[in-house]
Order: structure tokens, then C-alpha cells, then sequence
């Protein structure tokens, strides 16, 4: 099959603009968020590390995460030809293999990066590009399933970032409380996903992608996302009560209820509403993600 272009004498070389919007800034905000919680999960004795916080951000977001974009980009362009041929590579604004270089680039930039954060860091950063790579290429391609593509991509954008930032700043180890919060908000972020692939049906659906919208349809795929992101919540809530830390699970509590109330809205045009709620409810799952966090970091590891 061949790609459709607007383009009609597309460049030799793409512009840094298009590069930039193949890595989709936007999306580098969730793996930099986890970091930012393992960092929290963790007291430090001498000051604030920011120089950690700059350099993890900057491998979670623009280096792994922006390598997922572009591997997913890549081998995706057939699709995006239908659902948003406006994008860099169905455009023609990423002529040839670019996007395929860039992916390959950024891989190895990536681990380059992670060594200099030390042994966990490089090895969790190796199985985030494997989970980037293995979503989205074949032989594998785990986004024709969407049980499995979402939950590898609710693992490398939460888990991991927050698991590594841990470790880095606790000596090499994950203190035992951050294991749990961490995996917990993974399998919620499997949920935040399945809203992601609202906007992609149509090509899912022509393409044989197996996406939970293209799967289940709008309203269950919509209920499944729902239960997928509250659950997780609700076991949060009972552990941080378990671990004697009232105020925070007060605190995850009310964002939770307010995100149920948004959930009631999304449940009656889960399709039109999507976007709308990544922007609100999903947002409260992040404030969620930080209160835990410092709940851990109060004596707690």
C-alpha cells in the first residue's frame, strides 16, 4: 500500500519543525510527570536534586518517550494517511525512511543518556525503548491488541519513570512502598489510553487495529476505560489509609470523586467527549499521582 501525500515534490531533507512535531512534545508530558513523582516519593538530605529532575525529564520525555512517537509514527504512516494525513510523515514533510532514521537516532541518543544515570536507569530505560519498539513495529506490534498495547504503554509512561527516579536517588534501590503505587497507577494510565484511541477508530477499524473503541465500540470501550483508572484509585486509597497517611488518602479520594463526576459526563458521548475529558479528569489522576507520592516521601521508605 502507498502512502498518500499532500506534498507534491516533497523536500530531500525534513525541516527541524517537522522533526519537532514528530516527536510530539505534547505527549512528553506523562513519563516526565512520573519521574517528577519518583523523585517526590523519595527524601533527600541535601537539597533538592534538580539537575536529576532536568536530566530525567529530559530522557523520559524527548528521548524515550519522543522515540515511541516516532517508531509509532513510523510504522503507523498508512493509518495516519487515513486518520490525520496532515501529519509529518503522510505529509511528505518527513520524506523517505526519515522517520524511520529518527526512530533509530533517538534509540540510541536515548540509551546514551540513561548510562550516565547509572545501572538501573540504563536497563529500565532499555526495557521502555524495547515496550516502544515492540508497540509499534513488527513482528509484535502490541497496538493491534489494545489489552496489551495499552498496558505496555501504561508501563513505560508511568511505571518505569517513576520506579527509576526512585531508585537513582535511593542508591540504586526502589524503596518497597514506591513498587506498588507506581504499578497501580500504571494499570490506571491503561484506561487513559484507551481514550487516547477514540480518535483513531475509523482507521483502526480499516486498518485491522484491534484498539478497545474498534474492539468493544464507543460506550463499552468507554466503560471499560472508566473502571480501568478508578480501581486502581480506590486500592490507593485503602493502602495509603493502611499505611496511616489519612490526609493523603483524603486528598486522592476527592480528586477520584471529582473525576467520577466527569466519568458521568464522558459515559454519555464518550466519542465527542474524549479529548475533553484527557483534559480534565486526567488531569486530577495526575494531581492523585503526586499526592501519593509525597505520602511515600514523608517517612514511609
Amino acid at each position: 500500500m502507498t502512502v498518500a501525500v499532500n506534498s507534491v515534490d516533497p523536500p530531500a531533507f525534513p525541516r527541524w519543525s517537522s522533526c519537532l512535531q514528530l516527536l510530539k512534545p505534547i505527549t512528553w508530558f506523562p513519563p516526565m510527570w512520573a519521574f517528577s513523582c519518583g523523585i517526590a516519593s523519595v527524601p533527600v538530605a541535601d537539597g533538592f536534586p534538580w539537575g536529576l529532575l532536568l536530566i530525567g525529564a529530559v530522557l523520559c520525555g524527548p528521548m524515550v518517550c519522543g522515540t515511541s512517537q516516532a517508531v509509532n509514527d513510523w510504522f503507523d504512516r498508512h493509518v495516519d494517511a487515513i486518520n490525520e494525513p496532515n501529519r509529518p510523515i503522510p505529509s511528505g514533510r518527513i520524506p523517505g525512511r526519515w522517520g524511520l532514521y529518527i526512530a533509530i537516532a533517538w534509540t540510541v541518543l536515548s540509551l546514551l543518556l540513561a548510562s550516565a544515570l547509572g545501572t538501573f536507569c540504563f536497563w529500565a530505560t532499555v526495557v521502555g525503548l524495547i515496550l516502544a519498539w515492540a508497540y509499534s513495529a513488527p513482528p509484535l506490534r502490541l497496538k493491534r491488541n489494545g489489552w496489551w498495547g495499552n498496558a505496555a504503554v501504561g508501563l513505560s509512561y508511568e511505571g518505569l519513570p517513576w520506579v527509576t527516579a526512585a531508585a537513582v536517588l535511593h542508591g540504586g534501590s526502589v524503596p518497597p512502598a514506591v513498587w506498588p503505587l507506581a504499578a497501580l497507577y500504571s494499570v490506571g494510565a491503561h484506561g487513559i489510553m484507551t481514550l487516547n484511541d477514540f480518535k483513531s477508530i475509523d482507521g483502526d477499524l480499516k486498518m485491522g487495529i484491534g484498539s478497545l473503541p474498534a474492539r468493544l465500540g464507543a460506550a463499552s470501550a468507554a466503560k471499560v476505560a472508566c473502571v480501568v483508572m478508578a480501581v486502581p484509585q480506590v486500592i490507593v486509597i485503602a493502602l495509603l489509609a493502611l499505611w496511616q497517611r489519612p490526609l493523603y488518602a483524603a486528598i486522592v479520594g476527592v480528586l477520584l470523586l471529582a473525576q467520577l463526576l466527569l466519568m458521568r459526563r464522558l459515559l454519555q458521548r464518550p466519542r465527542e467527549l474524549a479529548p475533553w475529558y484527557n483534559a480534565t479528569g486526567i488531569s486530577l489522576y495526575v494531581l492523585g499521582m503526586l499526592a501519593s507520592a509525597l505520602a511515600v516521601r514523608t517517612g514511609l521508605t
